[in-house]
């Protein structure tokens, strides 16, 4: 699914006017026909229904709404915000037919004394503005938002939360955005439903198809885009009959410290379990036991050091490198994982400690191969490029980031962020809660370096790894629940997983 900015929105809806033909009034009530579904599903009709509308499209929208309702026997009450000036356009032609059927109340709001009491079960829904807005809500506005913040009632925002701008929010207010228990958008998410910090805004959101034109939809550029199921599956490779361990690469993983050998362990059977033919792991001495011991099916190559990585094995037999989960930030692990990167590695997924390290020696960024993948979470991120105080301009870093050393960034989290070095960004659909704990970066490690020993473009195994990853993580949770999900979970999942492809 593409993500597009709010103002190629509004040219797909142009385009879906003018090419379909449909007119402007005639689309809103289609998309409020979609609302309408949405609630006659979930909202019992003896509730009372207030709907708060604004001036422009937004507000157009919640009058047919409370028009289609009222049709159906709902008790419905609209207030319409009052700036002084007429609606126009779509707008105008549902507030005219509100007023013909005769079956809602209408009153508009022009100062705080004009707001009406809320009564116990009442199901507020959100009109005042959509995500056309570009500055943060003042005066009147602000005031309205904040009654319905604080009314206690069910809030079901239309299209986006009152106040919440489609992209940037760096500069916004948030106190004064409508926190909605629903968020019902049309036929995309907005770019903001996918940050953090605008999750207790946004409740539970859903897309409602609306019937924009696929011409439009298909044709139209963007950098933003949704991974999902019908995207990612083709991209799994089948199997020929006369396969062997050979074909499917031979991955070196490079894990693991004292007191952390852990990680390399999950990485490992991550790393298996992702299809690789054959797997080297590079590890302190004395862990060689426990590795044979915890993953039979693993090469074990011992380092000098009974205590960290400090030099690397020939590389000529190795598909592809994995490294980072556990190694430490000592100075001879520096300086081994200096030397690796300035051999030029051709596939190669740095992580965590190997993050770490490359934070505290930022020229050695200059040193990464092209298309080597690094995947981050937020803080490991931070040390890397520097603080950010919204998701938004953390975007923007990672996006810099692939550009200017032309590789890719996993930025970790509930909506996990791909960017490549052309500037597309992708984001994760799969996973859950239960998957923040321990060790589950160390199993998506060693899954993307399985992938990426195969004969996987770099692109797909950073997509495909990151997809699988939840997608083993939803898996286990519908079994064991999210509490008691653990990372060593994840790979004995993965094979349910790759499954579900071959449906």
């Amino acid at each position: 699914m593409k993500i597009f900015t709010t103002s190629q929105i509004a040219d797909v809806d142009r385009y879906t006017i003018e090419h379909e033909p449909v007119s402007e009034s005639d689309l809103m009530e289609r998309a409020s026909l979609q609302v309408v579904t949405w609630l006659i599903r979930h909202i019992p009709a003896e509730k009372n229904l207030i709907f708060f509308a604004g001036p422009g499209n937004n507000g157009g929208d919640a009058l047919a709404i409370a028009r289609l309702m009222a049709n159906r026997s709902y008790q419905c009450e609209v207030f319409l915000l009052d700036f002084g000036r007429e609606m126009k356009g779509a707008s105008l032609v549902n507030l005219n037919r509100l007023k013909e059927q005769g079956k809602v109340t209408l009153k508009r709001i022009s100062s705080e004394a004009d707001l009406p009491v809320i009564s116990s079960g009442t199901v507020i829904v959100d009109g005042l503005f959509g995500s056309g807005l570009s500055r943060k809500l003042e005066g009147l506005s602000e005031k309205v938002t904040g009654f319905i913040n604080d009314s206690g009632a069910l809030v079901v925002s239309i299209d986006i939360p009152s106040g919440l701008f489609g992209e940037d929010n760096s500069n916004n207010d948030l106190s004064k955005v409508v926190k909605a228990d629903h968020t019902l958008t049309f036929q995309f998410p907005k770019l903001s439903f996918l940050f953090p910090e605008h999750e207790d805004l946004l409740g539970k959101w859903e897309v409602l198809p609306i019937g924009l034109h696929p011409e439009a939809i298909s044709s139209f550029p963007t950098s933003f885009n949704l991974l999902d199921h019908e995207w990612i599956a083709p991209k799994v490779l089948t199997r020929k009959k006369f396969s062997h361990k050979g074909t499917f690469g031979h991955a070196l993983l490079i894990a693991g410290s004292c007191g952390k050998i852990g990680a390399a362990v999950l990485a490992s059977r991550a790393c298996l379990r992702g299809g690789t033919g054959l797997l080297t792991v590079h590890l302190p001495n004395p862990a060689v036991p426990i590795m044979q011991v915890a993953v039979p099916e693993a090469i074990c190559s011992a380092d000098p050091s009974d205590l960290m990585f400090t030099e690397f094995p020939d590389l000529t037999q190795f598909s592809a490198i994995g490294i980072g989960p556990g190694i430490g930030i000592k100075p001879n692990t520096r300086r081994a994982l200096k030397e690796l990167l300035q051999t030029n590695p051709s596939r190669i997924v740095l992580d965590a400690d190997a993050l770490n390290i490359l934070s505290r020696q930022q020229e050695w960024f200059d040193y990464l191969p092209e298309n080597a993948i690094l995947t981050p979470h937020p803080k490991e991120f931070e040390r890397m490029v520097g603080p950010a105080g919204d998701s938004w301009t953390r975007l923007q870093q990672q996006i810099e980031f692939s550009g200017k050393y032309k590789v890719i960034v996993v930025l970790k989290g509930a909506h996990t962020s791909i960017s490549f070095p052309d500037g597309e960004v992708w984001f994760n659909t799969t996973g859950n809660p239960g998957m923040a704990t321990a060790g589950s970066g160390d199993v998506l490690t060693g899954l993307m370096l399985s992938l990426l020993a195969q004969p996987y473009p770099h692109k797909d195994v950073a997509m495909l790894a990151v997809y699988l990853h939840g997608l083993a993580g939803d898996l286990a949770a519908s079994q064991i629940g999210q509490e008691a999900l653990i990372a060593g979970d994840l790979p004995d999942h993965f094979g349910k997983a790759f499954m579900t492809f071959r449906q």
